[in-house]
């Protein structure tokens, strides 16, 4: 599985780099701005590309920029970004995109390197990954508005599991709770958001899409 990867700081990369390598996977090439980011996207073609935001010569949005531009170019080339900040817009205008696996992680994830590497894994495979403190500040910066103004304070932190790539076992391992109890929960954020029952299990990656979509205008 071949990844390109996008960090300035070059401590990091090389960390990066190790810890793909040692998870089996092939570096097809390590940049550190966002120019040669695209270039390398477009011609490698990788199954996955994790890229930091802020990169040169700017440090502004270069890597998120060079990964849409790529995505235009390469549709469906899957896409994890890793960020030390929750950019709101930055995750908004990256899901709403749904050809191709996308992730949002925060830096300090990298620590977890079975997790970081099993999302990785996700992202290549056309899956979604959300950090949940991304979700949760997206959640908390919305909450009084429609539809998740109608989730409790329980299905929004199910919804931010959901996000993050949990399934209903993993959710009610981590709340101590039963699989129907969570699954009721689930249900009832389907229902809240307008997510008729359907086969595709991209219906929970939806409901994040939902919540997006309907803040047109996020802080």
């Amino acid at each position: 599985m071949r990844v390109v990867i996008a960090e300035d700081l070059a401590l990091l990369r090389d960390g990066l780099i190790r810890l793909l390598t040692a998870g089996g996977f092939e570096v097809a090439e390590a940049v550190d701005n966002g120019p040669m980011l695209l270039d390398a996207l477009t011609r490698h073609r990788p199954d996955v590309a994790v890229i930091d935001v802020r990169l040169p010569p700017g440090h502004t949005d270069e890597g998120l920029r060079a990964a849409l531009a790529a995505r235009r170019l390469v549709p469906g080339l899957p896409v994890l970004i890793l960020s030390q900040y929750v950019e709101q817009l930055y995750a908004r205008e990256l899901l709403s995109d749904r050809s191709g696996g996308v992730g949002y992680l925060l830096k300090d994830r990298v620590g977890d390197v079975d997790r970081f590497v099993e999302s990785v894994r996700r992202v290549a495979a056309g899956g979604t990954v959300m950090d949940p403190e991304v979700i949760g500040q997206l959640l908390t910066r919305r909450s009084r508005d429609e539809p998740l103004g109608g989730l409790t304070p329980r299905e929004r932190e199910v919804l931010a599991l959901m996000a993050e790539g949990l399934s209903n076992l993993a959710i009610a391992a981590r709340f101590r709770v039963t699989d129907k109890a969570v699954g009721k929960h689930t249900n009832n954020i389907f229902a809240k958001l307008g997510l008729p029952p359907c086969d595709d299990h991209n219906r929970r990656v939806m409901a994040v899409l939902a919540y997006l979509q309907a803040a047109p205008h996020l802080p």
